[in-house]
């Protein structure tokens, strides 16, 4: 069993300053069923760490354990498998901020880069206000900034955001956020914060 405190940011317009522990434990017996529901980014840190479980050569079912998934791939360290997926789920809770934290940052004039992820299609659905398209086309622009540059990522539900802010934290930068529930989420936070 390995349990690792994890920081959760609350709402609020400094989630640095707000935050709370909670725990995150897994086995190598638990079913990654069950691992999901308390590290949802598992398969997200095995896919990126190991290239396991984004298709279907390199797939799991959700009753296969982790010992047999690790079998199954040739993982032979299951430890390190397990702290990969508790830091992965650490880095997502971190890294995940509301749409009202966003907004009071904006409100507050706070310099950084919010980022609408979202491919045309999506934008059409929701605008979100006071933020740039993401120019695939020139990372550069991006990657040349200074390391505590805080960038803020959107997308359309949360997921694609967060992979986004999971690279540019893998290549070293500091500030880094993704807005949770996307797109959808800040449609609605703003519905109710203008009625």
């Amino acid at each position: 069993m390995l349990r690792v405190d994890c920081v959760d940011h609350q709402s609020g317009p400094n989630p640095e300053e707000a935050v709370a522990n909670t725990q995150v434990e897994i086995a190598p017996e638990m079913t990654m069923e069950a691992i999901m529901d308390v590290a949802p980014s598992a398969q997200r840190a095995l896919f990126q760490r190991y290239h396991v479980g984004g298709c279907s050569s390199c797939g799991f079912q959700p009753s296969d354990t982790l010992a047999q998934v690790c079998k199954d791939h040739n993982l032979l360290d299951v430890k390190e498998v397990m702290k990969t997926i508790v830091l992965s789920e650490q880095v997502d809770r971190t890294t995940q901020i509301t749409p009202d934290d966003v907004r009071a940052w904006l409100k507050a004039g706070e310099s950084f880069t919010f980022i609408d992820a979202r491919p045309p299609a999506e934008e059409e659905e929701t605008t979100v206000e006071s933020s740039e398209k993401l120019d695939y086309n020139n990372s550069a622009k991006y990657m040349e900034r200074e390391k505590d540059h805080r960038f803020v990522f959107i997308c359309a539900d949360g997921d694609r955001s967060l992979d986004i802010a999971s690279y540019f934290i893998g290549h070293g930068f500091t500030d880094v956020h993704a807005v949770r529930g996307g797109a959808l989420a800040w449609a609605s936070s703003g519905d109710s914060a203008s009625s």
